[in-house]
């Protein structure tokens, strides 16, 4: 897995790649158009941050590098990579519970908050790139 250069990146069967955790200065793309929907991203090495719509879809700190980033009506899964472990938001349905698995095993049910976020941390230190699903 590598950093996605471009920042932002449709795929087929409608995933997104995104993000550079490797960039020293920040760097973001707006009104990048995929899917029917206006995306936006910004990234660099401390933080990686992405929008839909102008709605919040994804944040890290520090900055992560996103491939394969898929939402269906029943959660999101996504492979991520970054130079250390990183503290992930996510945005999905208020106060609801989802199961999140790492790297195919689950790490327990998580409940979102009032607005929809709920936040997760991830080794990946050393660990190349970490499959995320989040699921209800």
């Amino acid at each position: 897995m590598a950093v996605v250069e471009e920042l932002l990146r449709g795929e087929d069967g409608g995933a997104i790649s995104f993000g550079n955790h490797k960039l020293e200065t920040k760097a973001k793309l707006v009104d990048f158009e995929f899917g029917g929907d206006l995306w936006k991203v910004k990234t660099y090495k401390t933080m990686t941050k992405l929008e839909k719509n102008g709605m919040f879809v994804y944040e890290s700190v520090p900055g992560t590098s996103v491939n394969h980033f898929t939402e269906t009506q029943d959660g999101i899964s996504f492979t991520v990579e970054g130079s250390e472990d990183a503290q992930i938001t996510v945005g999905l349905q208020d106060e609801t519970e989802y199961e999140v698995f790492i790297n195919s095993e689950s790490i327990g049910k998580m409940r979102t908050n009032l607005g929809g976020k709920l936040n997760l941390s991830v080794e990946l230190a050393e660990a190349g790139g970490v499959d995320v699903k989040i699921v209800k």
